[in-house]
């Protein structure tokens, strides 16, 4: 016997609010029915030969021509390419609300039609229905929880795969074409991956991404974070913290969450922190730790959130001679040693520098540094970026590295920015990389404690206000300038 909650018929709507409220509807009356059988089913109740389900809502666009209202767009996003049925299921409308509402609006304005809200066929997993902060799984003895299994449905993996992203998905005869880059079961598996990774709840994490391979960084983001906090004139209204840990603006009243966060006894695997604007358009800090698969782990994860652009900041080996320890290096291409997505992306796909992030970073460079445009030059190199998987490569036999990387035109090495921007380019994110010269293997200056010390004091504070700013940049110039139609395919997906 199947427990399912009453059903909901399709609905049609013009009016992009109450196609998001109906979307509102249908995730609530699931996601309620699941929470009160998984409580019945803690509590003992009798479930035997029945299975509990629960689906997500979807939106639907049935499109009849290949002509677009208005004309061509200057967005690169918010329309299909041709006619035909084109659908996505949905989660978290508390969450995306406002993302929802741009897309149907936008889907309406350029389409015309009706978009249709219904409930699909595709199961919301029971460890997706979960609140925020229950744990109600570790109330039952082992014997209990296998029986979940037989009762509700679980995350099927089979239905997460990034072939959309990749370019590779080809609907089946009949089947809707997609409208998102991810279904509402990937994107639930990300919100529960980056709850345990960055200590945070996804719904602090902000459109603006900072990664960095070095904690200095991120004590200098905790100082920043909290001048802010103690500045009443600060845009930014709240500092997030691992274990979602609150302070809020000098003057501003705690909110009503704010007293469940908790300091955790130790740092998850890559903290993250926030400075909170009410419009999310503030700065999310990651310490992704060190290599390109843990790069490759957030990004991942972070892609569903749908930032609108994440920045790299961090230390590269230089690899010319003309350079200084403290230089800065803007990437304008990656050499893709690093592996971690050979499988998703091929290498003879280029990852494109992007010229909104390139004269944002430029232009922050020279904003907290006081030298003149024309100067920059002398501390900073514009160049390929090699990012390599062997953190020891300098030991390698017979010089092969060198070898390549000179061939490459490469100014700089590190182990992560290739795969940052790479998943940028593969989840349509834009994406841009700063690094500064803390080594230079190549001419026997290598990384010694004291250097390293005095270093990390004179460019670290300055490195971050250089990230921020360029954030700031971007921020004030308007984001419908920054997905660029360079990081979309031919056949794209509707939403942003």
């Amino acid at each position: 016997m199947q427990r399912s909650p009453d059903f909901t018929a399709p609905l049609f709507f013009t009016d992009p609010a109450a196609a998001l409220q109906q979307v509102e509807r249908i995730y609530q009356n699931s996601i309620g029915f699941l929470r009160q059988a998984m409580h019945d089913f803690v509590a003992g109740g009798d479930f035997q030969h029945t299975h509990v389900r629960a689906c997500y809502p979807f939106v639907r666009l049935h499109n009849p021509s290949v002509l677009r209202q208005g004309g061509p767009s200057r967005l690169s996003y918010g329309f299909v390419a041709g006619p035909g049925k084109f659908e996505t299921t949905l989660t978290r409308p508390d969450l995306y609300s406002d993302y929802y509402l741009e897309q149907f609006r936008l889907l309406l304005a350029n389409h015309g039609g009706e978009l249709e809200v219904g409930t699909s066929t595709q199961p919301i997993p029971i460890h997706f229905s979960f609140a925020e902060n229950d744990h109600i799984e570790g109330q039952m003895d082992a014997t209990r929880r296998a029986q979940m299994r037989d009762v509700f449905d679980l995350p099927d993996l089979t239905v997460m795969d990034d072939g959309i992203a990749n370019g590779t998905h080809v609907p089946a005869p009949g089947e809707p074409h997609p409208l998102s880059l991810f279904t509402a079961p990937r994107v639930d598996y990300s919100l529960q991956r980056l709850r345990h990774y960055t200590g945070t709840s996804p719904t602090w994490f902000q459109n603006f991404v900072l990664f960095t391979n070095y904690q200095f960084y991120i004590d200098e983001f905790i100082k920043l974070g909290h001048a802010e906090m103690a500045d009443p004139d600060s845009p930014y209204e709240a500092f997030i913290e691992p274990g979602n840990v609150v302070t809020r603006r000098v003057g501003l009243p705690p909110e009503a969450d704010d007293a469940a966060g908790q300091a955790p006894p130790r740092l998850p695997q890559m903290p993250a922190y926030h400075l909170i604007r009410r419009d999310r358009s503030g700065i999310t800090m990651v310490n992704i730790g060190v290599g390109p698969a843990n790069a490759k782990t957030i990004t991942d994860h972070i892609a569903v959130l749908r930032p609108h652009a994440w920045l790299m900041l961090g230390h590269c080996a230089g690899l010319r001679t003309t350079q200084q320890l403290g230089d800065y290096v803007l990437a304008h291409a990656y050499v893709r040693e690093d592996h971690v997505l050979d499988e998703e992306l091929p290498l003879w796909v280029p990852i494109p520098a992007l010229a909104e992030i390139q004269l944002a970073l430029e232009a922050a460079v020279a904003d907290v540094t006081g030298v003149p445009p024309h100067e920059l030059k002398r501390i900073m190199r514009t160049g390929t970026v090699a990012s390599t998987d062997n953190r020891n490569w300098e030991l390698l036999p017979d010089n092969t590295p060198q070898r390549r990387f000179s061939q490459s035109r490469a100014v700089a090495l590190d182990m992560e920015s290739a795969t940052i921007a790479a998943n940028g380019f593969r989840f349509r994110v834009p994406y841009g990389t700063l690094l500064c010269v803390s080594d230079k293997p190549l001419h026997g200056e290598i990384k010694l404690p004291g250097m390293a010390n005095h270093f990390y004091r004179e460019r670290v504070d300055q490195h971050l206000r250089i990230g921020i700013r360029a954030m700031e940049r971007l921020r004030s110039g308007g984001v419908d300038q920054l997905h660029s139609r360079k990081l979309r395919s031919f056949a794209e997906v509707a939403f942003q």
